[in-house]
């Protein structure tokens, strides 16, 4: 709304008629229309809007109708404007005054009761939103998260969007990990293309735990369990053992990630789909249901079973629990040693190695 241009006082033919008011020496109707080649019809609204805007002297049998100084118009016209914008500015310059004066005693309180309090648990979504924004503002340095699951949605990649890039233009490092399921989606991808170009880090791994961000490495934000289908509160943690302990978590998930950006090869993308592969495996080998592995990978639950079935079929088994005990005995085998002379080459099929389970 504050881009939209302001709306002209006037229409081009009020102005092109009054320009010829000034020619002819009096604003007479069917002069005017002769001149400009329209209506008189046109003509008579137009002069009614210069009448309006006190451009134009008013009717008067008497007298012609002339035209009047533009200057004084404006004059009329703006003058009430500026005072308002005048006042506007002394209550704008009265409220930084006033709020500015309690900002010290907020954050004396704050750090007081950052002290006393090192974990605050927040219930209501809304007060993690502020806690959040507020911690946002105050980075200087770096911020830290990881984002479990798969692609995320529009609104909140473009909302998010918005504030990684102002941080990243004053200078704080960004590092954000995801699931390597989120490489799936075209509006995350495209997402991390942008952020990337203006130099956030983001890579993916296979599990992750939970969502965490960290600022500064000062403060962090653990969500609390979910209850209900409302999103969940959080924990604020500014206890500084306990910050440094979840930013040596992340330090460690971090490490294990692969690279995540615009740039991305496609062999990266093969690596990454290989180990989904192993991770659906040792999942599966451990008699987790298809839900359970689909939540711990970051995927949807149709997807999974998708996979899951696929790889059956290169297994072979005809059951879930005949894949359990296939990938339970292949697991479990010794890997054979490497075999050199005449013989080489000769091994069964039970020492030869399961390139398709290993990867």
């Amino acid at each position: 709304m504050l881009d939209e241009p302001a709306r002209p006082l006037l229409s081009e033919l009020a102005v092109d008629a009054y320009r010829a008011a000034l020619r002819i020496g009096v604003f007479d109707d069917e002069e005017v229309a002769a001149e400009l080649g329209v209506s008189p019809a046109r003509v008579v609204e137009a002069r009614k809007a210069l009448q309006d805007l006190r451009l134009l002297s008013p009717d008067d049998h008497d007298s012609p109708v002339v035209p009047l100084d533009p200057a004084v118009v404006e004059a009329d016209l703006v003058t009430p404007l500026e005072t308002m914008i005048a006042s506007q500015r002394r209550r704008i310059a009265g409220i930084h005054r006033q709020l500015h004066s309690l900002v010290g005693p907020y954050r004396t309180a704050e750090r007081s009761r950052s002290a006393d309090v090192p974990i605050r648990v927040l219930d209501n979504a809304d007060d993690v939103r502020r806690e959040i924004d507020l911690a946002r503002r105050r980075c200087t340095t770096e911020r830290m998260s990881l984002q479990p699951g798969g692609g995320r949605s529009a609104d909140l990649l473009q909302q998010d969007l918005v504030q990684t890039t102002e941080l990243l233009r004053r200078g704080v490092r960004i590092r954000t990990l995801y699931q390597h399921t989120a490489r799936s989606s075209l509006t995350t991808r495209t997402y991390v293309g942008h952020i990337s170009e203006e130099g956030a880090e983001v890579r993916t791994a296979e599990e992750l735990s939970e969502r965490l961000i960290i600022y500064d490495r000062t403060i962090a934000f653990v969500p609390t369990e979910r209850r209900g289908d409302g999103p969940p509160g959080a924990a604020v943690v500014t206890d500084p053992t306990l910050v440094a302990y979840l930013c040596r978590s992340f330090e460690a998930a971090w490490q294990t990630g692969s690279p995540f950006g615009s740039g991305t090869e496609p062999t990266d993308d093969q690596q990454v789909n290989a180990d989904l592969r192993a991770s659906i495996l040792r999942l599966m080998s451990l008699g987790l249901k298809d839900e359970v592995i689909a939540r711990r990978l970051g995927m949807a639950t149709r997807t999974c079973r998708r996979h899951i079935s696929a790889l059956m079929d290169e297994l072979g088994a005809m059951s879930r629990f005949q894949a359990g005990v296939i990938i339970g005995r292949r697991q479990a085998a010794p890997e054979a040693p490497p075999r050199t002379g005449p013989a080489a080459g000769a091994g069964t099929a039970e020492t030869a190695p399961e390139s398709a389970v290993q990867k």
